[in-house]
């Protein structure tokens, strides 16, 4: 609870002088009580049971019972201390990095705010509060795109992403209508209890409930699909894309996935769909990444290649390895961001690769970082992301399946494209000649104290994460997750499985990890050593096009969209019909028939006598049609009564 204040409080602590020292002293502070909490719920609940404390009332309609609740087991405990410890490093480095800008007090305040809802989102013991921090950290997205409003991208960017996150949301909504329905019950243990209760009942389709929550995550982690706007919300503060897109949000969607793990489980047709769209998002996104020139949207594309991992896992049943990766993602990834944030603020604010270089005696603590995190992001061996990734592919390997094996297989080669975007992105900036203006490069300087900080901690843990946790996260027999994952034990002889299998298997993603290293030293060295490009080409123009799902999205999709509602909405419906019969046309109608009547009152005689004659001749002819109708009219009454 202690953890909820202090994240609000900054978020609200506006007008004091010491705002900066309160947010540092208080997220630091989130940081311990988050390890207390560690510490106290191993203590008093070395089993790994599950302990939820209900704070107040929310909501009481009928069977429907919901409480603002702090629900702790280890899922939540790996989750508080990535999400505070990464926000507290994040909001530390922006003291510096966001130095001059005059809106720094509403900046740190929405990323208190944005680390408040993350905290609501991973301790909540039910669907409604979850969906609320949900909710809440897209909205934060929103205001953190849109930080510098007055940019025109800045609004789009921020305009994409909250509308590709609805169509997530919605079917995240649905799934939470449709459990609701079923089970009558919005809280994970009951949930868990009864899934199994009614396991292989006609009635309840649990694959339709894992596909709905399933759409939720694509949304939220950024799938194949549902992905183009994450590159675009890097318009936002470079500490945005560290907290926002790398380290905790887009993680959601993997969170929830695990969280239900009770569900995704018994979902037996849902869990290949999930491999496939995991290990395409990975490929898509790595192979995206080769051929892009902003530094921040190359990074950012890693992030939507190694949430593919994630995803993946979770479809192969290993949510404990996808786990492992997200927790050692968070660091690397955020120490990656960061890097680019000191390297962007020291080239005064220039994002284009092509016009960085040779800066490696003049950034020499940004390349150490930079490196760091690169070859953690590889897969370079004995680095956190070593440790995570390669695991996820091996138990790929070790299902025996089709879905196994072409994840195995993708997710191999886009360990090579990762490899390759990675030392091609060091190549660009830290080698060669360099390419930026005079003036630039006699200001450029390396990263100030206030920035250094935050990134040797984070480049600390992306070297010893991974050989420190792995026994504690994915080691055989590890009681470490208990009751917060569903743990079959085919899930335990795959684990087996991949830890025992052949050496030659294993070092597959290695070799292609090497290969792609090799392949962009050699091309970005010797064959475009001045050009530093490939040829344009059809191959070129897809990849750096983003496979032109934008493309599709905007002139198929969307443009379609609006000419559709214009021609029907707007020309047959607002234009023709309503107007005709809508108000406005009542109206002219009425007004012109008035019109036409007062015409008639002329006021000669002989119009007034004519009127009268013709109306004499109608009210005779009606009358008469009537009377020789009356004869017929009588006679069939009566032969029909005859009849009957």
């Amino acid at each position: 609870m202690s953890m909820f204040i202090l994240s609000f409080g900054n978020s609200i602590y506006w007008k004091s002088s010491n705002l900066l020292a309160f947010i540092w002293q208080a997220n630091f502070t989130m940081v311990f009580m988050c390890l207390i909490v560690a510490l106290d719920y191993y203590r008093y609940f070395p089993t790994n049971l599950v302990h939820e404390i209900d704070f107040i009332e929310w909501i009481h309609v009928g069977s429907l019972n919901v409480n603002i609740s702090g629900f702790f087991d280890t899922l939540t405990i790996v989750m508080l201390f990535v999400i505070t410890t990464v926000s507290s490093l994040v909001q530390h480095y922006s003291q510096t990095y966001m130095k001059y800008d005059p809106h720094i007090l509403r900046f740190m305040s929405y990323l208190s705010l944005f680390t408040f809802f993350m905290l609501i989102l991973v301790t909540s013991g039910n669907f409604l509060q979850l969906f609320m921090g949900w909710e809440g950290v897209g909205i934060c997205s929103y205001l953190l795109i849109n930080f510098w409003h007055t940019r025109i991208q800045a609004n789009k960017a921020a305009i994409k992403a909250l509308l590709v996150n609805r169509i997530g949301d919605t079917a995240f909504a649905i799934g939470i209508f449709i459990i609701f329905t079923n089970f009558n019950t919005l809280d994970f243990p009951l949930l868990s209890t009864l899934i199994f209760d009614v396991k292989g009942s006609q009635l309840i389709d649990i694959n339709t409930i894992a596909f709905f929550l399933f759409i939720g995550c694509m949304g939220k982690s950024a799938q194949i699909g549902l992905h183009t706007w994450l590159p675009d919300a890097m318009e936002g503060p470079t500490p945005v894309s560290a907290l926002l897109h790398a380290a905790t949000m887009v993680t959601a969607g993997v969170f929830l996935l695990v969280r239900c793990s009770f569900i995704f489980q018994e979902a037996h047709y849902i869990l290949p769909f999930i491999t496939l769209i995991g290990a395409l998002t990975t490929f898509l996104a790595a192979s995206t990444a080769i051929v892009q020139n902003d530094i921040k949207k190359v990074i950012a594309y890693s992030t939507c290649s190694q949430l593919g991992y994630m995803v993946m896992a979770c479809g192969l049943s290993n949510f404990n390895g996808a786990m492992f990766h997200l927790y050692n993602h968070a660091f690397f990834k955020a120490l990656l961001f960061l890097t680019a944030g000191s390297i962007i603020h020291a080239l005064d604010n220039e994002q284009d690769l092509r016009k960085m270089g040779g800066l490696i005696n003049i950034l020499p603590f940004s390349y150490t970082m930079m490196l760091i995190g690169s070859l953690a992001l590889m897969g370079f061996p004995f680095l956190s992301g070593y440790y995570s990734k390669e695991f996820i592919l091996e138990v790929a390997l070790s299902k025996s399946t089709v879905t196994g094996d072409f994840a195995f297989w993708l997710g191999s080669l886009s360990s090579g494209c990762t490899a390759f975007y990675s030392i091609r992105s060091l190549i660009f900036i830290f080698f060669g000649k360099t390419n930026s203006h005079k003036k630039i490069i006699e200001q450029a300087h390396d990263t100030p104290v206030g920035m250094k900080e935050p990134l040797f901690i984070l480049a600390t843990l992306s070297i010893f994460t991974g050989y420190i946790s792995k026994d504690f996260f994915i080691g055989l027999g590890t009681p470490f997750w208990g009751n917060s994952i569903i743990y079959y034990s085919c899930n335990y002889y795959s684990n087996v499985y991949a830890e025992f299998l052949p050496f030659n298997f294993k070092v597959i993603p290695l070799i292609f990890s090497f290969v792609g290293s090799f392949l962009a030293f050699f091309l970005y060295t010797y064959v475009f050593k001045n050009s530093k490009t490939f040829m344009y080409n059809s191959y070129y123009n897809f990849f750096n096009k983003k496979w032109y799902f934008d493309l599709i999205y905007n002139d198929v999709l969307i443009q379609k969209s609006l000419d559709i509602g214009y021609n029907i909405s707007y020309k047959v419906l607002d234009r023709g019909f309503l107007e005709i019969v809508g108000i406005k046309g009542f109206t002219k109608n009425y007004s012109d028939l008035s019109h036409s009547l007062i015409r008639t009152q002329s006021g000669h005689p002989y119009h007034y006598f004519l009127f009268f004659v013709l109306g004499s001749m109608l009210l005779m002819i009606f009358t008469s049609m009537i009377v020789l109708q009356l004869p017929l009219l009588l006679i069939f009454l009566i032969l029909f009564s005859v009849s009957v």
